[in-house]
């Protein structure tokens, strides 16, 4: 399974960037996708959270009503649309996809994802 992040880059303040997620090489069922991200000498941090099927979406408190999760059926990726961007969200952003059931309701943790992509980084910067 590959995992294939794209879309980071230089935005200033108050700017907008839209990153994407393509799932290659799975056939089984995926129960959700993440974004996480982690800044320079910090753990990695959930953004947010795409459930298939139910189409529902979490985020972290500190992105919600500015980022959003979204699943592209033209192509199956799952985009993270961010706005009103901050120095704050300055990390390297990293996809996650869910392939097996877990006993217990964790989406915001790291290990509940099992296969990651390579990250992308976003800096935001006047």
């Amino acid at each position: 399974v590959q995992l294939q992040a794209s879309g980071g880059g230089l935005v200033q303040p108050g700017g907008s960037l839209t990153l994407s997620c393509a799932a290659s090489g799975h056939t089984g069922s995926t129960y959700g996708t993440a974004w996480f991200r982690q800044a320079p000498g910090k753990g990695r941090e959930f953004v947010a959270r795409f459930t298939y099927h139910d189409s529902s979406t979490i985020y972290a408190d500190s992105v919600k009503g500015r980022f959003t999760i979204s699943k592209d059926n033209s192509d199956n990726t799952i985009s993270l649309r961010m706005n009103s961007m901050r120095p704050e969200d300055s990390a390297v952003y990293y996809c996650g996809i869910q392939t097996r059931k877990r006993g217990a309701y964790e989406p915001k943790e790291f290990h509940y994802y099992d296969y990651w992509g390579q990250g992308t980084q976003v800096t935001v910067s006047s």
